[in-house]
């Protein structure tokens, strides 16, 4: 799957969270970003570098771009993840809403 029909601040966030240092993620986002994933709210920077520097960080994975879509400023993106997490393997949805400045204003991860 190709990633060439998203905004460069998404492949650039799934870059960042491919590398060694997550926490380098929080420049893609807005200061006051908000981030939702498995059941818990993170917001602004601060709080988002949390989560990328613990539950973000938690294990190791592979992933398989399954499918996305980019219309008006909103991206769904839905990757399967395999690793060493509990159940090993998930199906889930990463919708991103962009800020005017192209900024990641909004993200929510879902399975």
């Amino acid at each position: 799957m190709t990633t060439t029909n998203l905004s460069p601040v998404i492949t650039t966030y799934f870059d960042l969270m491919d590398g060694a240092d997550k926490a380098l993620a929080v420049e893609v986002f807005t200061p006051d970003a908000v981030v939702t994933d498995n059941g818990r709210t993170y917001r602004g920077r601060e709080e988002l570098l949390d989560w990328l520097r613990g539950e973000a960080s938690a294990y190791t994975y592979t992933s398989t771009w399954v499918g996305s879509d980019e219309t008006d400023g909103v991206a769904v993106i839905d990757i399967l993840l395999e690793g060493d997490f509990p159940g090993g393997r998930v199906q889930l949805r990463y919708t991103f809403h962009l800020a005017q400045d192209g900024l990641i204003r909004e993200l929510s991860i879902a399975a």
